[in-house]
């Protein structure tokens, strides 16, 4: 089996998670390994020493060995049940220390990996085995083992307590084995090949289950009665996988039947072999007691064997997913040492990182000649793009959709490596900044910010918290941004709930927005990128944001990526991008002076703005008309 070699894998991740609790639960799984055979041989005692009683042989010493085998087999039966609900509390024990360790292991490393990998359906496919599959069966492949292990200890026990009585009975029980282990091996082969082919059909299912279920499409779905639609595309999912499944369960069944079959022939002949020696005389009441249920045993233990062997092999192909997933790799790493930027910090004896970690920014940010396309596509998000942005300089980013302007950010925050050309901070190629030191140069508000189902003050706090901010601080922040003004009217203030999903308030989507940028400008880096900051503000919050703006912006480097010419306007320095390119750049006066593509669409925005304003004056939209 090439999955094997993930087994010692499997032993030690369970043994980094609870260490000494295996060891204990190793040994009280040996000890009840062996008592089932013990227990067996003290009944076969206990019977011929009653036969002797029985033959008219009373005596004080026949007596007192009857019923001292009867003593040990009760305190036999009393500790193992002892030690069997011990072991199963500590079995449960590690099962959740395990769980957890694993769930950590799976976080860190989707933490760890590359924003290009969140655009591959296959590392969602490997993410899916992983983490709603694969977690969860590390400490069952243990418990497996663990029962391999008892069940081969038991059936050792009881081959060597029937050995006296002949040497074919052992081997027809270890032969009668064999067509059910190879039957477990060639099923569970096939219904993994089957597992695997269909986790997209899996994925899907549960999306169109989301679908149907969740909050956030609920209103499109009864609007455009798309309920059916998705109800119909899960269904017939279901039905597929399910017939699949059910010709794969049949298989099973027939080949488990043939190989039981075949199983039962050959303890048949054993048996009767038996049988014949009873007739000659040559074995005991006792023995026969022996014989009957160390056959009894012996076949509970095998198909307990098989059971477990199955179960292990399942859950090896399952974590063969989680080791998969496990191994991935990031690519955007730190190429090697840096040496110092300037004099005076060499002087010192600074490294680099240490002087990142200052949080400055002496001249600025440059791309030089970026061409960049993203993972799976060839269009050009940037073609041969070439940029400076000075320090502490409010710098605008304007275009049409699909310009590469959100691209900029990903590339500044090396979500992303370009494909040709570099992008130097302070004239070192950002490639040669350790990741963590390099981040911390920079705060982003994203186009489509994360909505933190916790209290307002830690939706703030999240992006600082290392740093402590204080309450009067993070309140500071929000006024200045003018989330402060929706938080005030909560009923807790800063510490009300937010978010539907536990029962908190919720704000509108321009709320969030405040809040989100609250969260970029409370972080502490010299660099403060905002993409689209306004996009769901009205006119009067994006106006009282932008007369804040300047005061926020002091010793910063701000990058805004906007639609709205409103916004860009307040900036030092405008740059038009299109097809990737920077096509236009000089302050807001200067491009309506050069009567480009800047100034074309400023007039346009304007004059419809105007026009909005006029209907609303007029009542032709909204309640101004009596509506």
């Amino acid at each position: 089996m090439p999955q094997l070699p993930y087994l010692p894998k499997v032993i030690k991740l369970v043994w980094q998670a609870a260490s000494y609790w295996v060891i204990i639960w190793a040994i009280l799984l040996m000890i009840l390994g062996i008592f089932p055979a013990l227990q067996v041989y003290l009944v076969k005692a206990a019977i011929d020493s009653f036969v002797v009683l029985t033959g008219n042989n009373i005596h004080s010493t026949n007596l007192s060995f009857a019923l001292t085998n009867i003593v040990l087999l009760v305190v036999i039966l009393l500790i193992a049940g002892i030690f069997g609900n011990f072991h199963n509390w500590i079995r449960i024990y590690i099962s959740e220390l395990t769980q957890d360790y694993l769930s950590s292991l799976i976080h860190n490393q989707a933490i760890s990996l590359d924003l290009a990998f969140f655009e591959s359906p296959e590392y969602y496919n490997r993410l899916h085995r992983a983490d709603s599959e694969a977690k969860n069966h590390a400490v069952v492949i243990l418990e497996n083992l663990g029962e391999l292990i008892r069940s081969s200890l038991t059936l050792l026990s009881i081959i060597i307590v029937l050995l006296p009585l002949g040497i074919w009975l052992p081997l027809g029980l270890l032969a009668s084995s064999l067509p059910p282990v190879y039957v477990v091996y060639k099923t569970n082969k096939r219904e993994n090949q089957w597992r695997l082919k269909n986790t997209s059909a899996q994925r899907y299912i549960d999306y169109y289950n989301t679908l149907l279920t969740s909050g956030e499409s609920a209103a499109e779905l009864r609007l455009f009665a798309l309920g059916e639609h998705f109800q119909t595309s899960y269904q017939n999912l279901r039905q597929r996988l399910r017939r699949e499944k059910m010709q794969l369960i049949k298989r099973r069944c027939f080949s488990q039947f043939a190989s039981s079959f075949i199983s039962l022939i050959i303890l048949g002949i054993a048996l009767s072999w038996m049988v014949s020696q009873m007739a000659w005389g040559k074995i005991s009441l006792g023995d026969l007691a022996l014989l009957l249920q160390s056959l009894w045993l012996a076949q509970g233990m095998l198909h307990n064997l098989l059971r477990n062997f199955s179960k292990s092999y399942q859950n090896l192909l399952f974590l063969q997913d989680l080791f998969e997933f496990l191994a991935l790799k990031p690519q955007i790493v730190c190429r090697g040492n840096i040496a110092p930027a300037h004099p005076e910090d060499y002087r010192l004896g600074l490294r680099e990182s240490e002087i990142l970690e200052r949080g400055s920014i002496k001249k600025g940010i440059c791309f030089e000649q970026v061409s960049f396309s993203y993972p799976g596509t060839k269009h050009l998000a940037l073609d041969d793009f070439t940029l400076t942005i000075p320090r502490g300089q409010i710098v605008a980013i304007v275009g049409e959709n699909g310009a590469g302007k959100s691209t900029l950010i990903k590339l500044l925050c090396r979500f992303y490596d370009p494909e040709k050309g570099k992008i130097t901070v302070d004239g070192k190629d950002m490639r040669d900044i350790p990741l963590t030191e390099l981040r911390k140069l920079f705060s982003a508000m994203f186009q489509c910010p994360v909505r933190y189902h916790d209290t307002a003050v830690n939706n703030i706090a999240l992006s600082a918290l290392t740093a402590n901010h204080s309450h009067r601080e993070i309140e500071a922040i929000a006024q200045a941004t003018g989330a402060d003004i929706a938080l005030q009217q909560l009923p807790a203030g800063y510490n009300t709930l937010l978010g539907k999903r536990f029962g908190g308030a919720e704000l509108s989507g321009g709320q969030w927005q405040r809040l989100a940028l609250a969260r970029a400008w409370l972080r502490e880096a010299p660099v403060v990128i905002l993409d689209e900051p306004t996009s769901a503000m009205d006119a009067w919050a994006e106006s009282d944001w932008l007369g804040h703006l300047r005061q926020l912006a002091q010793e910063k480097t701000v990058i805004i990526i906007t639609h709205r010419f409103t916004t860009a306007q307040q900036a030092d320095m405008i740059h038009v991008m299109a097809r990737g390119k920077v096509v236009e750049s000089g302050t807001h006066r200067e491009l309506l002076a050069k009567g480009g593509s800047y100034a074309q669409s400023w007039r346009l925005q304007v004059e419809a703005e105007k026009s909005e304003r006029n209907n609303i004056g007029n009542g032709e939209w909204g309640m101004g008309n009596g509506e």
